[in-house]
């Protein structure tokens, strides 16, 4: 309690005894500093640590184990080269050799990572699935690193549009944690284009000759399996 002398009666109020196991009392079982501490790391989901974030995975339905594909990137030779995206081989002082095949793809998720996945289900878990909704989802999710937007693609069709690169841990949030919300029997993809460093066409605000590498194969995935 804050102010525990106003709740002592006035005719105690001079009581040195009785003041003194009062407010050891107080201070004892003060509680300011607990409620601080799970409020921050507990309750605050943007500022909620390690068991805090695992509380909030549990309840929104999500692991923080999650399949996250390694972009690998290695030495080689160009008759190697089978696609503009960042696997492809690469000459001498900018990559090393091969290492060999990973045991697993699967690990567990830090914190920052996690919260993001985790917010991710909470509001698919919520959404009307109405486009301003899913932008709304987007923006919030990704504030920060560029525009994030669904766009129509077709009938029954649509992508998920991000005006920047990608993280490995991002991909895998929206391919292979069934996590992010999609209208029930909408076809859609995952589209990740970064307008600055992208060859194109003015319009489109994209890059013009020697400003910009061509569009990678691996910019648009297939996002079918994500759940309604």
């Amino acid at each position: 309690m804050k102010n525990v002398r106003d709740t002592i009666l006035t005719q105690y109020a001079a009581s040195p005894n009785l003041r003194s196991l009062i407010e050891s009392f107080n201070t004892t079982m003060d509680m300011t500093e607990f409620t601080e501490e799970f409020l921050s790391t507990i309750w605050d989901i943007s500022t909620a640590e390690d068991y805090g974030l695992d509380v909030w995975g549990k309840i929104v339905g999500v692991s923080r184990l999650l399949n996250v594909p390694q972009q690998t990137t290695n030495f080689g030779f160009d008759e190697a080269f089978i696609s503009a995206n960042d696997d492809s081989p690469k000459p001498f002082d900018e990559a090393p050799f091969y290492e060999g095949l990973q045991l697993t793809t699967t690990v567990r998720l830090a914190n920052d990572g996690y919260r993001k996945l985790i917010l991710a289900k909470a509001m698919a878990n919520i959404t009307d699935c109405s486009i301003p909704s899913l932008n709304n989802a987007l923006n919030y999710l990704f504030e920060g690193e560029g525009d994030a937007f669904v766009a129509i693609t077709g009938v029954m069709s649509m992508s998920y549009v991000f005006s920047f690169n990608l993280s490995p841990v991002e991909w895998a949030i929206l391919l292979n944690s069934n996590a992010i919300a999609k209208p029930a029997g909408v076809s859609v993809s995952i589209m990740s284009l970064d307008f600055n460093n992208t060859f194109g066409f003015a319009e489109a605000d994209l890059q013009p000759f020697e400003s910009g590498t061509f569009f990678p194969d691996s910019g648009i995935q297939n996002a079918n399996q994500l759940t309604a």
